[in-house]
């Protein structure tokens, strides 16, 4: 039996490969993270559910299986909005406290098929919204991990899964990810199937990942979309990397701000080609297009709630769909008309570029619960762009800042590669310091 240590020190990618060759046992992996989990949890309340003995059972049965799978004994967290048979599935709700429905989502289902054992539920916001729960920063249990892939991001900076599902309809894959260290990566819309996944705004959801390394993000999101493709072992060589401000640059914190020009120095100093892109006028337009599809779209998905249980539900939660509510359907459908030559203006805007850099998050980690800003994320969101938080700094409290990655839909492989090129540069730089 391998050092509990050594295994806790393992990626996805060597896990997955140790167990599948026979060298490692799944229910040994399983054993170790568990026991991590139930050792350091305490304080991060990382987990909503935690299923030890099921998740030994399916540990067992990987270990029996002629064929072990892309994901062999890889630990996975599931976010609390993503339903799951066998265990309960709140949507980070107390109305909905051990609902228990009778499917597993799609990437349950395929990620189990892969060989991947999951663990247990993490935490998440209410509905995926911005009423806080329960999950603290593991650098510091005083700030917030942000939301709402709260638990999926404190659970993978934590040590204690190597994979976690997260969802993002704002920023909520980015934004927490860059707040507790981790690779938080959101593809291109739709690339990721998110059935059994509850609806908060059709348009713009997405199913995402989260691990601690560009190279696993790659690794876990192909073995998750079905296509070997995704996989990245070599970053992009010499690429040409845009720096994006964004129209909210000023409202980024010093350290933010120094993240995004860090890496472009990085960058530059390995042979990338580092270039501004100014930002076009109508870039600005892109937020009020999103408010007015998620308004619109969120105020349609949680009618049930919003009629029936509207008294029990945090005072957060109640204000949003408010908010929300107030969307017309004449903004709805005028910027579902807009936003097909909004995306095609984005695309030619990267025309001759690999990937733009812009900030994860406003700065770090904000002290208390609020689930911080996701101005820096919107855009991409709306965009359907891929994208993603790679860990690069920290600021002046010491809590980590990422840099983000954006591409152009349905080029998530480079995007992955460039986000590889800039945690390599990031890598080395802490390395010399």
């Amino acid at each position: 039996m391998a050092a509990t240590a050594q295994i806790l020190e393992l990626s996805a990618r060597d896990i997955a490969r140790k167990v599948g060759n026979g060298d490692l046992s799944a229910v040994d992996v399983t054993t170790a993270f568990l026991d991590h989990i139930e050792a350091t949890d305490g304080p991060i309340m990382a987990w909503q559910h935690l299923a030890r003995d099921n998740a030994l059972v399916h540990a067992r049965g990987v270990d029996k299986a002629a064929t072990r799978g892309t994901l062999a004994g890889v630990p996975v967290g599931v976010k609390d909005v993503i339903d799951t048979a066998d265990m309960p599935t709140g949507y980070g709700s107390q109305v909905y406290d051990g609902f228990r429905p009778a499917w597993d989502a799609p990437c349950v289902t395929i990620a189990r098929s892969a060989g991947g054992v999951v663990l247990g539920k993490t935490v998440s916001t209410e509905f995926a919204m911005m009423n806080p729960n329960k999950t603290r920063n593991p650098h510091n249990t005083a700030h917030t991990p942000g939301g709402s892939s709260s638990g999926s991001c404190a659970a993978v900076a934590a040590g204690h899964a190597r994979l976690a599902f997260g969802t993002q309809t704002s920023g909520s894959v980015v934004r927490p990810a860059s707040f507790c260290g981790v690779v938080g990566f959101k593809p291109t819309f739709g690339l990721l199937n998110r059935t059994a996944v509850k609806v908060l705004c059709d348009n713009l959801d997405t199913l995402g990942i989260i691990t601690r390394d560009v190279r696993d993000a790659a690794w876990c999101t192909a073995a998750i979309a079905d296509n070997p493709g995704f996989v990245v072992d070599e970053a992009a060589s010499k690429p040409t990397v845009g720096i994006f401000r964004t129209s909210r640059w000023n409202q980024a914190e010093a350290s933010s701000q120094q993240a995004v020009e860090t890496t472009a120095d990085l960058l530059s100093k390995t042979g990338a080609t580092v270039k501004e892109i100014a930002v076009p006028d109508w870039f600005d337009e892109i937020f009020a297009l999103q408010d007015a599809i998620m308004g619109w779209e969120v105020t349609q998905s949680l009618a049930y709630e919003r009629k029936h249980l509207s008294p029990q539900l945090g005072a957060a939660t109640r204000q949003m769909m408010h908010d929300k509510s107030l969307t017309t359907i004449d903004e709805y459908m005028d910027a579902r008309r807009r936003l097909p030559e909004i995306r095609n203006r984005f695309e030619a805007l990267l025309d001759g570029f690999d990937a733009l850099i812009t900030p994860s998050a406003p700065g770090e980690a904000p002290e208390g619960m609020p689930t911080g800003d996701p101005l820096f994320n919107r855009a991409w969101t709306v965009l359907h762009s891929p994208c993603l938080s790679v860990p690069a700094t920290t600021g002046p409290r010491g809590l980590p800042v990422g840099v983000q990655v954006v591409g152009r839909r349905y080029d998530d492989r480079r995007t992955l590669a460039v986000a590889a090129a800039v945690e390599d540069a990031w890598k080395q730089e802490r390395g010399n310091a």
